[in-house]
């Protein structure tokens, strides 16, 4: 891979990655919140159906908060594999994960023959 497409796709994932965070903490910070003080139940449910609503959304939201940070995880996989030159090579095949791909999932480790073969098993 050329010099120039590697720097544009590091930007690219550095950009990702610094969104990406930025998400995880809002989201952690509204699943895990604390809204009111000790002994204040003006912000408690009042019906048994309320309180499976905000448990359901806060696993809904840890549940998130996990992906994205399996995401940001193979971005960081992606830049050291830019930093030691094997960005762009499928990580199963050794073959050229096409640009096309790169540009839609630019952390990818994987060509989409390889991806495919292991999504199946």
């Amino acid at each position: 891979m050329k010099k120039t497409d590697a720097e544009a796709f590091k930007n690219q994932l550095l950009t990702l990655r610094a969104r990406l965070r930025g998400d995880v903490s809002t989201m952690a910070d509204a699943a895990l919140r604390n809204n009111g003080l000790e002994g204040d139940t003006s912000s408690m449910p009042i019906h048994m159906a309320e309180l499976g609503s905000e448990n359901f959304e806060q696993e809904f939201t840890l549940s998130l908060v996990a992906t994205e940070e399996d995401t940001l995880l193979r971005i960081d996989e992606a830049l050291e594999r830019i930093n030691n030159g094997s960005y762009g090579k499928c990580v199963e095949c050794e073959g050229v994960i096409p640009k096309t791909r790169l540009s839609a999932l630019p952390y990818t480790p994987m060509c989409i023959k390889c991806a495919e073969k292991l999504e199946n098993n």
